[in-house]
Order: structure tokens, then sequence, then C-alpha cells
């Protein structure tokens, strides 16, 4: 029998999830998730996990609790890891008292994993502080799908009031409110798809918002009601976010794809992974074996990319070797990236070129290549051969060897992928050529001829730039600075 980890994912987007939450997806076998957890969310679940929706939104067909509960004991029989993902906090109107009788009735193990409720989430996205040394010494929480439970007379007591499902019942919340001694003046905030990049915040007051959103769909919503939702106007945490709203496509390897949505994040992105790279061992080592066994008779090592030391430094130490054997070796590097995980291996570089391209090495070589033995440990297909080219015209016996494999994935991932058709996506960001080729032949032909013309084409450098003018005829946004850090500024200037 397997384990059931009931968790909360926050109030929708990926960078709300909790660390915890995140691990356990992605060692899930099965989840089974609700109408309210954001697609973008299913990124982190391993490729072999079954994916089942349960979800219920008001006024829908939609499978029942009992329905749900004996899934999570059906699966949790036959599952090693079942991941039950709901939105917001588990505790919080999640039906989840329910969930777990029904798995201690069937003697099933289970964790609860706590969330960000959307309760508290949401308002303060919207700028709206739930308490306030002035204005509110406290708030409650109802939820308001029936009003007529609601206990009117305490509620009028509290300064802030915060309703969660209440956007069918709004007129019949409002009357509650008035009829129980609010003024119609008391301000309401409706923030509907919290910390999505569709948020929408609509302020007005009691007297006036159920004419207000008479035409709109704004469920679903968390709605705040009190004296605080005046503070907005100076406290948006919007302000400092320049991506905020934007949806990013990220398509770099999963293995490298954490410091660009880390940094995009920063910014108020919401991202989504499609990875167009898996890095593997080549399909022989024996090149680099050979050459390994031989090390000392080099002079110069370059590396060109993170995983190209990666691949050379775990190689040497299966070769029983490590950092000494380069013995007199220098090495040369490509980008400040590649420099900081050489540094991690203990080792500093003796030349990285000012521009971060590889191009650019020959170049500026601060030594004659005349006779000099170079090896170069690179992707086993694809890689850069004008830069092997270079150096042979400038003297040196270079050894290029297969150190590692970037091939493309069988299939593009279906949350991207359905964004893109949905056209939700912003930006799209490709940090090297051949991510620009996967990409081409992964989702082309599943998009309309227009599929681009929504969105912005973002590029790490030149010749990433020329792949994407190749392939689709454009490139909106190229870095100054040929690094993930400088992708980011590029966007965020253009923006």
């Amino acid at each position: 029998m397997g384990k059931v980890f009931i968790i909360g994912a926050g109030p929708g987007d990926t960078s709300h999830l909790t660390l915890r939450a995140q691990q356990l997806l992605a060692s899930a076998d099965v989840v089974i998730y609700d109408a309210l957890v954001d697609e973008s969310l299913l990124q982190f679940l391993p490729a072999h996990c079954e994916r089942i929706y349960v979800g219920k939104r008001g006024g829908q067909p939609s499978i029942t609790q009992t329905e749900i509960n004996q899934i999570l004991v059906d699966q949790a029989q036959r599952a090693d890891r079942v991941v039950r993902l709901k939105s917001g906090d588990p505790f919080i109107f999640g039906r989840t008292t329910s969930e777990v009788d029904a798995l201690m009735m069937a003697n099933c193990s289970y964790e609860v994993v706590p969330g960000i409720s959307a309760a508290l989430a949401a308002p303060l996205l919207a700028g709206i502080p739930l308490t306030d040394t002035v204005l509110s010494y406290g708030f409650a929480v109802v939820t308001a799908h029936a009003p007529e439970e609601l206990h009117w007379d305490a509620l009028v007591q509290i300064p802030t009031v915060v309703i969660l499902m209440g956007a069918s019942t709004l007129a019949a919340t409002v009357k509650g409110l008035i009829d129980h001694g609010r003024s119609p003046q008391t301000p309401i905030a409706i923030i509907r798809w919290a910390s999505l990049p569709q948020q929408e915040v609509l302020v007005s007051d009691l007297g006036h918002i159920v004419s207000t959103v008479a035409d709109r769909n704004m469920s679903p919503a968390v709605i705040v009601i009190g004296e605080v939702v005046k503070l907005r106007p100076f406290l948006r945490c919007d302000r400092r976010s320049p991506l905020r709203d934007k949806t990013v496509l990220i398509t770099r390897s999963l293995q490298q794809s954490p410091e660009l949505q880390q940094l995009l994040a920063a910014q108020g992105a919401r991202t989504i992974e499609m990875p167009t790279l898996e890095i593997a061992p080549p399909s022989d080592w024996a090149g680099l074996d050979q050459a390994i066994t031989k090390i000392g008779d080099y002079d110069w090592l370059i590396l060109t990319s993170a995983n190209g030391v990666e691949y050379f430094f775990d190689r040497l130490a299966a070769q029983h070797k490590d950092a000494r054997a380069l013995g007199g070796v220098k090495i040369a590097v490509v980008g400040r990236k590649t420099a900081d995980t050489l540094q991690r291996r203990g080792i500093l570089a003796d030349f990285i070129p000012a521009e971060y391209v590889a191009d650019a090495l020959v170049d500026s070589f601060p030594e004659s290549l005349t006779a000099k033995q170079v090896l170069f440990p690179r992707v086993e297909s694809g890689g850069r051969e004008l830069l092997v080219q270079a150096f042979t015209a400038a003297g040196a016996q270079v050894d290029e060897v297969a150190a590692y494999q970037s091939t493309c994935p069988t299939t593009a991932d279906p949350v991207a992928l359905l964004a893109l058709q949905r056209r939700e996506i912003d930006i799209i960001t490709f940090a090297s050529s051949k991510t620009v080729q996967h990409f081409h032949q992964l989702v082309v032909t599943h998009l309309p001829k227009d599929w681009s013309n929504n969105l912005l084409i973002a590029s790490i450098g030149p010749q990433t730039s020329a792949t994407c003018q190749q392939l689709f005829g454009r490139v909106d946004i190229e870095a100054s600075e040929y690094t993930m850090p400088g992708l980011v500024t590029a966007i965020v200037e253009t923006l």
C-alpha cells in the first residue's frame, strides 16, 4: 500500500507553491487535482505520473465527494506515492476531513501538507492588508456558498471580512451585511484569479458593487470587505514587478531551467517550462576516456558550457583521477556560468573571453596557438564547428571528443503546448540555437501559422538570434550580455 499526500497548492501561481509540495509533486506516481489548481503546477510532475482530474465548479456537472474519496483509497492501494492536490490550504474549506476519514477507514497512510490560502494571499497580492493598527484589529474568513447560514450579527462587528466562494451569492451577501447594520459606503474589493497573470481587482462599495459586476463573471474570486480596502492605492504589491501579468515560456532543459525561472519570478513573471533539451551521457565514452588517459599531453582544455564542465570532471573521477591530473594544462571557458561551474569544482579558469560567446575565444586568446595541443570536450552533435576550424587555422592541434548529448524530447510538454494554443504566452526565451531548433521541431506543427503574432521571441545572443531568424523570421529581444541575467535584463528593458 502506498501513501497519500494531501497538498495545498497555494493561490495558483507556481511561485507560491511550498518547497515541500514541489518535492512531493516531483516524485508522485499519481496526482488527483481540483478545478482551481493552475495547470502550470503540473509541470513539476515526473513523466510517468498519472493525472486524475476531479474538479468541481458551481453550477456544472462534477464528480461527487464520495467518488473522490473512493479514488483516493483505490489509488493508495495500488500506487506508491499519491498526491491529492488542492488549491489554497487543504484545511481551509477544502473538504479534507472527509477525505482523511475515508483514508483512515481503509487503513491508508496519509500526510497533509499546508499551503498558502487564497484568503490570505489574494488580499496581499492586491495590496490590501487584512489587519491595520488603525483600520482593522482583526478579520474573519467565511464561505458564502450558503449565505443564509452565516451569522450576520457577528460578521458586521468584525472590521474586515474575507469571503471565499461568494461570487455567485454576492447580492445576498451584500444584503445580509447592510440589513444587519454595515454601511453601504463600506469599501469592498473582489480579487479574481489571484496570483495569476490574469489577476483582476475590482474596488467599489457595498451600495454599488452588485450593479458594478452585474454583467461580469467574477468567479473564482476572493472578496474583501472593510476600510482596509482603502489602503490598496498605497500598498499595491505589483509596482516593483516589471514582468507582472506576463507569462514566459522557458525552453531550456529541466536541469538548466531553475536559474532562469528564479530570475524571471523575481521580476514578477509567471513561468511555464517546456524542456526542449534532454542532457545525457554521450553514446560512447571512448573518445573522452582516451583523451583523459593522456591528459598531461594537452596545453589547453576548452570548456564552453556548464554541461561540458560537469560531464568532463565526472568522467575524470570515473577514471580515478582528480584536478591534479590536469597538471600544467590551462583551462579556457566561455561564459560566467561555465566559469562558476568550474570554480565549484575548485578550479579557476586561466582565460575567459570578454564576450560570452565561443566564437570570441580564438580572436582574444592569450597566447599563440601554433603547435598547441587542445582538448575540446563538447556536445556530441550540433556543436560549434567554426570554433574547431578557427583553432585549427590558428595552428592548434584540436582533439574534439563527445562529453555529453543534448537531444530533443520525444513530445512537447502538454501544459506548455496548451498554453501556446490558447495564446497565453507573452514571451518565449531561447538560450541556445538547439532550443530554437527543437522547439520548432516539437510544437510548430501543432500550432496555427500565426501562433507567434501575440508574443515576443527573446534570445540570449547573436547565434541563437540567427537561428530564430531562420526558423521564425524574426527575433524581438536579444541580450547584450549573453547570460541568463542578461537575458532577463533585456526582457525587462524592452517591456
